[in-house]
């Protein structure tokens, strides 16, 4: 390259008041740091204007792909990574980023996470979901998408892992994790719906119960006390009701929300 290469970090909102200012503060090493948010009604978009942000207001709700691919049209740098508004780049990991936008290299690169659900951060759990986060502006097309929506990228390119850990405010309270299991549940029985999968009870029971198994156990959520097992059961409940909705929910298109 020609020059140093930039970067953009990218957030979406929803009345992030919460954790919006913590998070803002450690991308702020980044050469824009942008917003789109999505209609706050609380101090949301106050916090993020008072911290320089580049803040966009993209109200019209039109799902989780359409928001980032508005974050793609306002980004300005080489490289995009995104950030949630309820994530915290630790230094290790600013430095691991700022050492991929210098070298120019393409690709793109995954995140895991440090979660801290009720309080509490689940220091024995095994956290070994890999999320795309950093990508280099240029090679992505477009996300798609409901939940869970993946970047469709201009040409093949290779996937690295990077070493140090986001920090993920998971859960906050019992009351907002319910809301988050309805939403995520319709949005991924609305997603399966599109592909003519087959729910009811049963699959959700099996669904549910071996997420729970493998949360609890195998990633051992059970060395983190009363925590470790609200979080496990949280995801549980949600793959259960996920398959629960998806075999007896007629209208599941109508169940898309917001983050």
């Amino acid at each position: 390259m020609d020059h140093q290469p930039s970067l953009t970090i990218a957030v979406l909102t929803l009345n992030s008041a919460t954790h919006i200012r913590a998070c803002l503060e450690s991308a702020a090493f980044a050469d824009q740091v942008l917003v789109v948010d999505s209609g706050s009604t609380d101090d949301t978009l106050k916090i993020a204007e008072a911290m320089d942000a580049e803040v966009h207001v993209h109200a019209d709700w039109q799902g989780f792909a359409e928001q980032r691919n508005r974050l793609l049209k306002h980004a300005a740098g080489d490289y995009i990574f995104f950030l949630d508004s309820d994530e915290i780049i630790g230094p290790k990991l600013r430095q691991e980023i700022q050492t991929i936008v210098s070298s120019g290299a393409d690709g793109v690169w995954k995140i895991r996470w440090r979660i801290v659900a009720f309080g509490r951060e689940l220091t024995y759990f095994r956290s070994n979901s890999e999320v795309e986060r950093l990508f280099v502006r240029r090679t992505v097309r477009c996300f798609t998408g409901v939940v869970h929506e993946q970047a469709e990228l201009t040409a093949a390119l290779p996937r690295h892992v990077m070493r140090a850990r986001l920090l993920h405010h998971s859960r906050e309270t019992v009351a907002a994790s319910l809301q988050k299991m309805t939403q995520y549940a319709m949005l991924g029985a609305a997603k399966r719906a599109e592909h003519c999968q087959r729910g009811g009870v049963l699959r959700g029971l099996a669904s549910g119960g071996w997420m729970f198994f493998r949360l609890y156990f195998l990633h051992r959520g059970f060395l983190s006390g009363g925590a470790g097992f609200l979080y496990c059961a949280f995801f549980s409940l949600e793959a259960f009701f996920r398959y629960a909705a998806l075999g007896y929910d007629k209208d599941l298109k109508g169940d898309v929300r917001r983050k």
